[in-house]
């Protein structure tokens, strides 16, 4: 079997220990010692992107992701928007960007080069408290999930103040899809007394299985009810 190779590392202003490592063709980055992002599966990232688009009937054009990791669900939804669109990525790691564009960036495609990408190093909270209903689009991969925090400072996104500090950010009948590795009761009853509808979509790793899931939690602003997907 291949060995994991530790092609580089990174440290955090608050002493957290990031590493980049390598295994035949798969990548992955771990965060103080825990799987972050792997290239080996992205299904749910591609999913994240799709199903969001989607509902927006692809005519998003101020569109809004936290976390670039490795790059897929920036890439998902640069092949899905308008020639005309807007794609800001938040990206907290410089290194972490530095490594989209040296190391790893061609497993998506390099869409740090596609023009209608725009980067900020920087934290997506941050971001969105300056850019008061500026995006018809917000997607949120910027942690694990609610209930499965690495960096304890994104705790606030998955509370009622950064739900609805997320709200604040979209335009009227904009939507917020939150990526998560886990179902999270909590969660679903803070989205419950937003009095906004939402939905949670259940995307199987492995086709036909139910035991290895990612979850996409989509809130609407205003109350409009999402779109059917076609």
């Amino acid at each position: 079997m291949t060995l994991w190779t530790t092609l580089t590392r990174a440290a955090t202003a608050s002493g957290d220990d990031i590493h980049l490592r390598q295994r035949g063709e798969t990548f992955e980055i771990r965060y103080n010692g825990i799987e972050l992002m792997s290239s080996f599966n992205h299904q749910s990232e591609d999913q994240l992107a799709l199903r969001a688009m989607r509902r927006m009937n692809f005519a998003a054009r101020r569109i809004l992701i936290g976390g670039l990791g490795l790059g897929y669900t920036a890439r998902a939804v640069l092949d899905l928007a308008l020639p005309e669109a807007e794609v800001h990525v938040c990206e907290l790691i410089p290194e972490i960007a530095a490594w989209n564009r040296d190391v790893f960036g061609h497993l998506a495609g390099h869409p740090l080069g596609d023009p209608r990408c725009h980067l900020h190093v920087e934290d997506v909270q941050a971001h969105m408290a300056r850019q008061a209903e500026q995006y018809d689009l917000i997607l949120l991969d910027t942690d694990n999930g609610p209930d499965f925090i690495i960096r304890p400072e994104n705790t606030p996104i998955y509370e009622q103040g950064g739900i609805a500090l997320v709200e604040a950010a979209l335009a009227p009948g904009g939507l917020a899809c939150f990526w998560s590795a886990t179902a999270s009761e909590a969660f679903e009853a803070r989205l419950s007394q937003r009095g906004a509808p939402w939905t949670r979509d259940d995307i199987a790793l492995v086709p036909g299985r139910v035991d290895a899931m990612h979850h996409l939690y989509s809130l609407q602003k205003q109350g409009v009810a999402l779109k059917t997907a076609a």
